[in-house]
């Protein structure tokens, strides 16, 4: 096993600069092979990390970071496949080689510091994967060269690099604050950390934790450090836009909950947990009310996605087992009905050439796989049965109620749905609506791509696997999770 997590962290950086040299069909065989084995790679560590952790030299993985891998890992394998589809196309322009050399080039990067970010061991290599993923999906989300979008680039990096500053200073008091215990020879890991958590200085740890939280926030997406994230989300390639949705914010999640276990050892629960419940409670309620008046359905999804990141961080400031597991099997499902609700968005933008809500109506008879795939995945991330967010956020709720946190428990409720009827207005409106008389006739009926349709399916799988029946390995790996979060309690 400890094989599988050197090639995670060495072969999609031997790929992606490949990618630059290659000709474009074979940049793409490339890196849908890697995302594949990516996914594949993952899904075989799954029962071996659900009883113990794998260890070698820098990388350790456990139960915690290996939820965020395999939720990572899939997405590399779903996205590298639809993008094929995706630019078939633009393949007949004149710049395309060039382009897609630099795309595949710089998105195989991207997947792989997400894929580094849960196995590192220490704070600070972990700040690194996450300040690399800054960087290169900064470029990918100005790669189309427009003004929006070169726009939203630069927003995207001032913030977030502004934002991941802070989380650096955080580290550096977590440093400060463990080597006084642990002894100048003090490397950042995080095991010794939070081994000697008990011992650590109360106030160092809290501002060390606010700064976590305001900072790696930031890539989150969390109120009011989320304003870049609607123009990034909107701007970026839908594969891009997929993947910082699906994937990066719920990495630099991780990112917080690292910190997170650190704190609670030294400060008990409560603080933590109430700082967390602040900054929940406020995204979702900005996204759930945002998501009522959207023109955009890319910027529609960005929303949607500040609801989600709001919904994790009010689970883990309800504090109960039940509401950890429903946090870590909801990374899970939001990754894949995310992922699906961006790859049906980027059919819906290929066929119609538009991502205005107004103008996108008759999706069923338009694309007939790919409108009901899009539908399905708003309707799982509205939490309907029988998908994976349904089962998650049932546990949250039923864990915010055995915590005693009545009150915020209500609220998410609610907020999440008015959130839902957001979604569910706009996404039924694109699906079912008919195109009004006289005006912008409908695109012909038929999918863009196979290899546009395939990932979705893939995803919609996923969805019904978590919601219904997680396989057994899974289960024990997402228990171990939660025990790992509730360890120092």
């Amino acid at each position: 096993m400890p094989a599988i997590l050197v090639a995670l962290v060495v072969y999609p950086v031997v790929v992606a600069a490949a990618c630059l040299f290659l000709p474009v069909r074979a940049a793409q065989a490339l890196s849908v092979l890697s995302g594949v084995a990516a996914g594949v790679l993952t899904i075989v560590l799954v029962p071996a990390v659900a009883h113990q952790d794998v260890t070698i030299g820098f990388l350790r993985l456990d139960a915690l970071g290996a939820v965020f891998l395999l939720a990572n890992g899939f997405l590399y394998a779903v996205l590298t496949v639809y993008s094929v589809g995706y630019f078939r196309a633009e393949e007949q322009l004149a710049d395309f080689p060039r382009y897609a050399r630099r795309f595949y080039a710089g998105f195989n990067v991207f997947a792989w510091a997400m894929l580094v970010a849960p196995l590192v061991t220490g704070l600070a290599l972990l700040w690194i994967a996450v300040e690399i993923t800054t960087v290169v999906s900064a470029l990918l989300v100005a790669i189309d060269d427009t003004d929006a979008a070169s726009e939203a680039a630069w927003k995207y990096v001032l913030i977030a690099s502004s934002g991941l500053g802070i989380g650096l200073l955080g580290t550096i008091v977590m440093y400060s604050a463990g080597a006084s215990v642990i002894g100048a020879h003090y490397d950042l890991a995080f095991a010794p950390l939070l081994a000697v958590s008990h011992h650590l200085q109360a106030t160092p740890i809290r501002l060390a934790f606010v700064l976590a939280v305001v900072g790696y926030g930031t890539k989150m997406g969390l109120v009011p450090v989320h304003t870049w994230l609607p123009d990034a989300h909107s701007e970026a390639p839908t594969p891009v836009s997929a993947l910082l949705s699906a994937g990066l914010l719920s990495t630099s999640f991780y990112a917080i909950l690292r910190f997170y276990q650190v704190a609670v050892g030294t400060l008990g629960p409560g603080f933590p947990q109430g700082v967390l419940l602040v900054f929940g409670v406020l995204s979702l309620l900005l996204a759930a009310l945002s998501l009522l008046g959207q023109h955009d359905v890319k910027r529609l999804l960005a929303y949607s996605s500040v609801e989600h990141m709001g919904i994790l961080a009010i689970g883990i400031g309800f504090g109960a087992p039940l509401a950890y597991a429903g946090v870590l099997l909801h990374v899970l499902a939001h990754a894949a009905a995310k992922a699906n609700a961006f790859m049906g968005a980027g059919s819906f933008l290929r066929r119609y050439r538009t991502k205005e809500l107004g103008v996108i109506r008759a999706g069923l008879d338009v694309l007939p796989w790919s409108a009901p795939l899009f539908l399905l995945a708003i309707l799982a991330l509205s939490a309907l049965p029988p998908f994976g967010i349904f089962r998650s956020e049932f546990e949250l709720v039923a864990g915010g109620l055995a915590s005693g946190r009545h009150v915020f428990a209500v609220v998410l409720v609610v907020l999440v749905t008015v959130a839902f009827a957001g979604l569910s207005w706009a996404a039924t409106r694109m699906v079912r609506a008919p195109a009004p008389a006289g005006g912008r006739p409908l695109p012909p009926r038929g999918e863009t791509s196979a290899w546009m349709v395939v990932p979705m399916v893939a995803g919609l799988v996923v969805l019904l696997i978590l919601g219904v029946h997680p396989p057994g390995d899974l289960a024990d790996l997402l228990a171990r999770g939660v025990a790992e979060l509730g360890s120092t309690r």
